[in-house]
């Protein structure tokens, strides 16, 4: 009796982290095919996510009643394939998800870092600067910051990184906080180590997971808003073929073409989707607690 138990007991984390495997493989799958999509998008997309044809105005997808060969989402109400401007619109959206969230998460990361660890007047001044900066409701804040810089990607990009940093400097200082005040800080102080080398080779490393899980949670975050934009004509221009300015037009057009609306939907929340479980899978596989 007593062995069963313990065989049951020993075999849970096994059981635990296959499911979270699962998981982390299936989001890491999506991820990597729609990065291929994107990198290989001329090579992929059947047709030019520009090209006109009002002949072709509404095609419905392959299968339905009307649908056209070569066409397998259909076509919007200036004729132009879904598929491809679908596959062309994840060029932007991971473009904007890496840069904006790399450069979020290296400005955030830093300063929680020095805060969580040194504490005193660095921790003062950074807490400050996430509450005035916190105060001001995200989506409004980067529409604002857009019209301020001008449309464009690199101003998307700046907009997400400049509001989006406060989460990381949140999050890595009260990690940083626990993590300072373990033995092994202790034991590497009383073994000579300095302050600055005790952080960067003690305390990183044990926050690494945490900021791994928040970047890849942020790389949605930052899809999403990228998309509003896109949907309020305030990312790049209304030509480019974006998941957010296709969601707009699908929702004009909604009783003709409801095609150009479910695919970029379909596509953005499998993407958002995956951010979410990949950050969740990536901290359980890396956090040496969790595994």
């Amino acid at each position: 009796m007593a062995e069963a138990s313990v065989h049951t007991v020993l075999s849970e984390p096994r059981v635990r982290s296959r499911r979270l495997n699962l998981r982390l493989w299936l989001s890491g799958g999506w991820l990597l095919i729609l990065t291929l999509a994107a990198v290989f998008a001329p090579i992929i997309a059947p047709h030019d996510p520009l090209m006109q044809d009002l002949l072709l105005e509404r095609l419905p997808p392959a299968g339905f009643p009307g649908a056209e060969p070569g066409f397998l989402l259909g076509t919007d109400s200036l004729g132009r394939d879904v598929l491809s401007r679908v596959i062309y619109g994840a060029r932007i959206a991971l473009t904007v998800a890496l840069v904006a969230a790399s450069a979020a998460c290296l400005a955030g990361s830093i300063l929680g870092l020095m805060a969580g660890y040194f504490g005193g007047w660095i921790d003062r001044v950074v807490s400050r600067l996430v509450d005035i900066w916190m105060a001001f409701p995200p989506v409004l804040f980067s529409i604002l910051l857009v019209a301020v810089l001008g449309t464009g990607l690199t101003s998307v990009i700046l907009a997400i990184a400049i509001i989006d940093w406060t989460r990381f400097a949140r999050v890595v200082r009260a990690e940083t906080m626990v993590q300072s005040r373990m033995d092994y800080v202790y034991s590497a102080r009383i073994g000579g180590a300095s302050r600055w080398r005790t952080l960067v080779s003690e305390v990183l490393p044990n926050v690494l997971p945490t900021i791994i899980a928040l970047l890849a949670l942020e790389m949605g975050v930052a899809v999403i808003v990228e998309a509003i934009l896109s949907f309020v004509n305030l990312s790049i221009s209304s030509d480019a073929p974006t998941w957010g300015g296709m969601i707009a037009e699908g929702r004009a057009s909604i009783h003709f073409s409801w095609w150009v609306l479910l695919a970029p939907l379909v596509v953005l929340f499998l993407t958002v989707l995956s951010f979410s479980q990949l950050g969740e899978g990536l901290k359980t596989q890396f956090d040496p607690l969790m595994r």
